[in-house]
Formats: C-alpha cells, sequence, structure tokens
C-alpha cells in the first residue's frame, strides 16, 4: 500500500511563531498528503541569542504549534512530524508525531549540534518508532544523522521510515542519508528549511535540500537550496521489512554485535 510522503520545506521568521506555524499550514494544505515532516524548530526559528529567549518561544506539547497542527490532522485525515522547542522540566529540542487522534509520541533530541548546547537538555527519550496505519515511523532529529547508532537503534526497533526534521547548516547531511538509508534499508525524510538568521552575532545559512530517499539509497525527490516548497512521493514503507542484499547477507541478522565491544 502506497502512502503519501512529503517533506515541508520552510522559510521561518525568528519568534513569528503564529505567522510561521500558518504559513507552513498552508504549504501542508496546498499538498495533499498521508505523512508530512516538517523542520525541526520550524514554529520559532533556529538561532537563539539566550536562554530567556528559548523559555519564552518553548511551548509544552499541547501548546498552540500542537493545537493548530493536530486540527490539520483530524481535518486532513493525516499525521504530521514537527519540531519545536518543548517546554518540560528541562527545555528540549523536540518532535512531535501528530495524527487525526492528537498527540501520538515525543522524541527529544539526544545529539544537540554546537550552541543548542548552551540552551537545551539532551534528549532522554530514546530513539522512538511509532506503528500507524501508514507504516512504522521512527523520529531523530537533525544532527542525530552524524551518529550512524541514531538510525541503526530506529532500524533495529522496527522503523520503515525515519521522520527527520532538520535545520541544517553543514553541507552533508543530504548525501550521508543516502548511506543511512543504505545500510539500514529504509526510507528517509529529511526536512529542512531555507534563509539565513544572524542574530547575536551568529550568522546561520541554512542549505535546504529536504529529500525524500529509498532503502536502495534512491533520492526519490530533493528541493533546492533557496526554495519554499513541499515535495510528494509515493512509497511503499513495506520495501523497507526485507534487510536482504544477497541470498547470504543480511543488513540486521549478519550483525556482529559479540565483536563490536570494546
Amino acid at each position: 500500500m502506497l502512502m503519501r510522503l512529503a517533506v515541508v520545506q520552510t522559510n521561518p521568521v525568528f519568534g513569528e511563531v503564529k505567522a510561521n506555524v500558518r504559513a507552513a499550514a498552508e504549504l501542508m494544505q496546498s499538498t495533499p498528503a498521508d505523512l508530512y515532516v516538517l523542520p525541526e524548530l520550524f514554529n520559532t526559528g533556529y538561532n537563539f541569542v539566550d536562554a530567556s529567549e528559548v523559555h519564552r518561544l518553548a511551548e509544552s506539547s499541547t501548546g498552540s504549534t500542537f493545537q493548530t497542527i493536530a486540527q490539520f490532522a483530524q481535518r486532513n485525515s493525516c499525521y504530521v512530524v514537527y519540531g519545536f522547542a518543548e517546554k518540560a522540566n528541562h527545555p528540549y529540542n523536540c518532535a512531535a508525531l501528530v495524527g487525526p487522534t492528537g498527540l501520538i509520541g515525543l522524541y527529544r533530541k539526544v545529539h544537540l549540534f554546537d550552541r543548542e548546547n548552551l540552551f537545551f537538555e539532551p534528549g532522554d527519550l530514546g530513539f522512538p518508532v511509532f506503528d500507524l496505519p501508514v507504516g512504522k515511523i521512527g523520529l531523530m532529529i537533525c544532527f542525530d544523522w552524524i551518529y550512524p547508532e541514531a538510525a541503526r537503534t530506529l532500524a533495529l526497533k522496527g522503523a520503515q521510515l525515519i521522520a527527520h526534521p532538520s535545520n541544517l547548516v553543514l553541507p552533508y547531511c543530504p548525501d550521508a542519508m543516502v548511506t543511512r538509508c543504505l545500510e539500514n534499508r529504509v526510507f528517509s525524510a529529511t526536512a529542512d528549511r531555507v534563509g539565513r538568521e544572524n542574530r547575536g552575532g551568529f550568522d546561520l545559512h541554512f542549505i535546504g535540500k529536504s529529500e525524500i530517499v529509498s532503502p536502495k539509497g534512491e533520492v526519490l525527490g530533493r528541493l533546492g537550496t533557496d526554495e519554499v516548497g513541499v515535495i510528494v512521493v509515493g512509497v511503499d514503507p513495506g520495501e523497507a521489512d526485507n534487510k536482504k542484499v544477497n541470498k547470504h547477507n543480511d543488513r540486521l541478522v549478519n550483525r556482529r554485535a559479540d565483536q563490536y565491544a570494546l
């Protein structure tokens, strides 16, 4: 059964939460899909100057951004993964999975990048996989890509698709995700943003290139470096269940965990 999988590439304005959420919702509304993946911190922007900005812009997992996205998911009978700053016992760089019935689950970013370490606590929920009617969806965020253990953990837990909200400033991830998909035989949907945030003496340029990659390492769709938009690809998540390379080799079964110990 084909799932209509969408990655949404946005250009948020820092701190303009309502406008950023509205712009993303309009992009999604323009293109029907079963599962949408939005960027990391899509509602607030990324380049925080100090902790007070994080506290001011962070939301609970059922805050105003959730309310808008949940209404969209219910109205369109779909699922949405999006990144936001979570207000909890500590601030977390978080991703939420929302469906027609509301909040399904959260992932808190494990591998924080650069100055994120000043503002967020490292994630404490592990790498979750959610068994949905459209497929088995695993979550990670942005810089998690550089650690092979993140995608491998999701694959070992049964993920058929890795939903990957991102705010990429390094150039390597779009090509690296081809390898992550090949070595785990999974689909991936990396949703990045575009634009520039020059704040507090830190000038960040975001590379775009949101993409959907197949278990064979095929780039099924990729947006440009300055493009705001959506790409939708029909995928069969069940293709990710066959981990064989050939008659004698299986990507997961043939792992020699006993030889990997340090």
